[in-house]
């Protein structure tokens, strides 16, 4: 459809699955008090072990994963991505202008892990599935995805553990155990959505 290479259909779906997981973040994730793996766990881990902001180091790792994305995947997820990005942007946006839904998930860690990583799960794994990325984790696994063969789903699990694991370092380990639930649902929900059929014209991952 576009020079880039884009199509109408995985906008939308890139779009939309964006805006679901700024509401899951905003809604479910941000009141659980769990900590995440991925670029951004490893940005708390570096702030806390040597003092750099995680405006500084997030920037450079994302930027990292992008680029690594770009030189494997082409143009199309540079366009996708940036579109995911300002669709999760504007709808977070929308959404912090009101008070959280379920602000009693606050007090119950659990169900905000398991709710929490199924809005990750889907929103990222459609995402995803689409030639997008909704982060530079999302640009990694799908990097590492292209190259190697390996699962999406094992490659966000192995390296959210690795993040979790040096982040004992600092958080505890309750919490922790919270986390890891979490990333061990996401990535497996992120797994499933990319063997479940979508519509033809939505671009696969390459296998």
């Amino acid at each position: 459809m576009f020079s880039l290479g884009i199509k109408a259909s995985n906008c939308l779906l890139v779009a939309g699955s964006s805006a679901f997981l700024a509401f899951g973040l905003y809604n479910v994730h941000s009141l659980s008090g769990v900590t995440e793996g991925g670029v951004l766990g490893m940005t708390l881990l570096l702030e806390h072990l040597f003092s750099i902001s995680p405006s500084v180091s997030g920037f450079v790792m994302n930027a990292l994963c992008y680029l690594a994305g770009w030189k494997l995947l082409g143009r199309s997820f540079l366009a996708y991505s940036a579109l995911s990005s300002l669709s999760f942007s504007a709808a977070y946006g929308v959404f912090e202008r009101f008070d959280p839904l379920w602000p009693q998930l606050a007090q119950m860690p659990l169900a905000a892990s398991v709710l929490g990583a199924l809005f990750v799960g889907l929103g990222a794994g459609v995402c995803v599935r689409c030639g997008g990325a909704t982060g530079g984790d999302d640009a990694l696994a799908m990097s590492i995805h292209a190259a190697s063969g390996v699962g999406v789903e094992k490659i966000y699990l192995i390296s959210d553990l690795l993040v979790l694991t040096l982040s004992l370092s600092y958080i505890p380990l309750e919490r922790i155990g919270y986390s890891v639930l979490t990333v061990v649902i996401s990535g497996q929900v992120i797994g499933l959505v990319q063997k479940i059929p979508l519509p033809k014209r939505c671009r696969k991952l390459p296998s």
